[in-house]
């Protein structure tokens, strides 16, 4: 085997690994999930999965990282669906790709778990690199001004709250209220 396939195939499975992580991190965050449980999960040793990141940290802000590339992967595709649409309908679609996304509970919940972490300047920096990635495809492939792009943004972080919440389950007044459904 070559150097090359080696790095490749450790590649593949930095990768593998990554995706397994993001669903186990998921569910209970970052500081309440020991690597013992992603190695189960991925079905390999504890020590391979620190042969491939060597700290838990090191594992969650790539998986944490893999998370913004995700969504936005899939605003690119929105705003390449909505072709030269006006800058309006580019962040309409953006905003319902990433809305369709949340829905998947390990993508939200990631989010969720990495703002919560923030505390930890690692976990900090990799969410303000998503975050400025978001924006700065959101501003660029809409031409959007600043305040539309900031109106985008907090879109996305409503569309957080009542998904988290299971709002639309919720027959309570203030759920309404924030549903628009009075």
């Amino acid at each position: 085997m070559t150097e090359t396939e080696t790095h490749f195939d450790a590649e593949t499975r930095r990768q593998a690994i990554i995706e397994v992580a993001g669903k186990v991190f998921a569910r209970s965050g970052y500081a309440a999930t020991p690597v013992t449980a992603i190695a189960e999960a991925a079905g390999i040793s504890q020590a391979y999965v620190f042969k491939l990141f060597p700290t838990k940290l090191e594992l969650f802000t790539a998986v944490v990282e893999r998370c913004y590339e995700r969504i936005d992967a899939q605003m690119n595709r929105a705003a390449d669906k909505a072709g030269k649409a006006k800058t309006d309908k580019v962040l309409d679609a953006m905003a319902a790709a990433y809305t369709k996304l949340i829905a998947d509970r390990d993508v939200l919940m990631l989010q969720v778990h990495a703002q919560a972490a923030s505390d930890v300047p690692e976990i900090r920096e990799a969410v303000r690199h998503g975050v400025s990635r978001l924006i700065a495809t959101a501003k660029g492939r809409s031409g959007a001004k600043k305040q539309k792009v900031q109106r985008f943004i907090a879109h996305c972080q409503y569309c957080h709250l009542v998904t988290v919440l299971d709002v639309d389950d919720v027959e309570a007044t203030w759920a309404r209220i924030l549903t628009n459904k009075l």
